[in-house]
């Protein structure tokens, strides 16, 4: 179903969130702002209405790139990101997926190349989509929730407060920037550059 590298496109570069004002600057939608932010970095903006979602064209070191952010709700992410996919005929392996983190601490990376989705509704929906998990993933620290029995959802649906959001707007730029670095240089280089900074 998918072939490596078409013509098209090399990658498929997705961000997890959710749309819509009421979920703009959450936990949640760190995907989202850092999709953003490499968007802005590359000159151009991902609001082009297709696959379910929002999306760009770019180039990042030469390579054709596809910038995507869905707006199915987290939970059914895997529809637009399988659709753009089999469209440009991107194989797993080049399909960089950014997204939220509780167990690392907020503004902290982790580049990966596959893994399980960790809980993660928004991974879960893509690997059963797509029918595989070696996709790589940048996971953005968000933290844990305070205490045992806070609620997870309303957790990662809660925004940040002001003492923390001029570094995660820091760290939006950074998992950008792992980005072009995972493209460019490799996956290794972009973990050992970035993990846990």
């Amino acid at each position: 179903m998918f072939l490596k590298r078409s013509s098209g496109c090399e990658y498929l570069i997705v961000g997890l969130g959710n749309p819509g004002m009421k979920y703009r600057g959450t936990r949640h939608n760190v995907g989202y702002a850092a999709l953003d932010a490499l968007a802005e970095s590359l000159g151009v903006k991902a609001d082009r209405v297709k696959f379910q979602g929002l999306m760009a064209q770019a180039s990042i070191a030469g390579h054709k790139v596809i910038l995507l952010k869905p707006t199915t709700y987290m939970n059914l992410s895997g529809q637009s990101v399988q659709a753009a996919a089999k469209f440009y005929q991107v194989s797993p392996e080049h399909i960089i997926v950014l997204s939220d983190d509780i167990s690392l601490e907020p503004g902290r990376l982790r580049v990966r190349r596959n893994g399980s989705a960790g809980g993660h509704n928004g991974l879960k929906s893509i690997i059963s989509s797509i029918g595989s998990q070696e996709f790589p993933r940048i996971k953005i620290g968000v933290g844990a929730k305070p205490h045992p029995d806070y609620d997870l959802a309303d957790w990662v649906l809660g925004v940040f407060p002001l003492t923390e959001r001029e570094a995660m707007a820091e760290t939006y730029k950074r998992a950008a920037q792992a980005v072009v670095t995972y493209i460019d240089k490799g996956p290794e280089a972009a973990a050992n550059q970035f993990n846990g900074k």
